[in-house]
């Protein structure tokens, strides 16, 4: 498939399409007549790339999943290496969760005293 045909198929721009061959994500093949050709094997890489920023994930940070389907594994979280990606992100999710609770308990406190009640609200089964 062209170039267009992908980016509408896989949701984005011939330009991000470029961009991202350009950083060495997406595969650069080109026909006889010079014009970018595509498979679905390449769709099944935007796909992943897509979803995995829609997660918040950094185009880098998307690089060892691609590389884990261009190895031949049927998804791109089985390797080591996006596996190692993943517990970073958590880690990271953890840490921001964190820092989200502790400003929410603060501005309960500023509520409280300014003569409000804070609201209640519960976060995996507990109360904040």
């Amino acid at each position: 498939m062209r170039i267009g045909e992908l980016a509408a198929r896989a949701g984005t721009t011939t330009r991000t399409l470029r961009y991202y061959e350009s950083r060495g994500l997406l595969p650069a093949r080109r026909g006889d007549n010079g014009h970018r050709t595509y498979d679905e094997s390449d769709l099944t890489l935007l796909r992943q790339i897509r979803t995995l920023q829609d997660f918040g994930f950094d185009l880098e940070e998307t690089r060892p999943f691609v590389e884990c389907l261009r190895a031949g594994h049927p998804a791109g979280d089985t390797c080591p290496a996006s596996i190692a990606v993943y517990r970073r992100k958590l880690a990271e999710l953890d840490e921001l969760i964190g820092q989200l609770q502790a400003v929410r308990a603060e501005i309960g406190v500023r509520l409280a005293g300014a003569g409000g009640e804070p609201p209640l609200c519960e976060l995996g089964g507990q109360q904040l």
